[in-house]
């Protein structure tokens, strides 16, 4: 399964409730702070509602 890298790059103030528990849902703490999840359906979901606030990068498999 692919894996991808989340940044979050924009604030969170101001933005609707449900997009924050998304975020906080996805593990991103604060502006600037990464991490990986594999690539399921959920976790596509779960980006695709907050990609405004998000840089996403594939990580290529060896």
């Amino acid at each position: 399964m692919a894996k991808v890298k989340l940044t979050l790059v924009r604030s969170l103030i101001g933005r609707k409730k449900d997009h924050i528990a998304t975020i906080q849902a996805l593990g991103l703490r604060g502006i600037g702070k990464n991490v990986e999840h594999e690539e399921t359906p959920q976790i596509k979901g779960m980006i695709n509602k907050v990609i405004y606030l998000l840089k996403v990068e594939q990580i290529e498999e060896v």
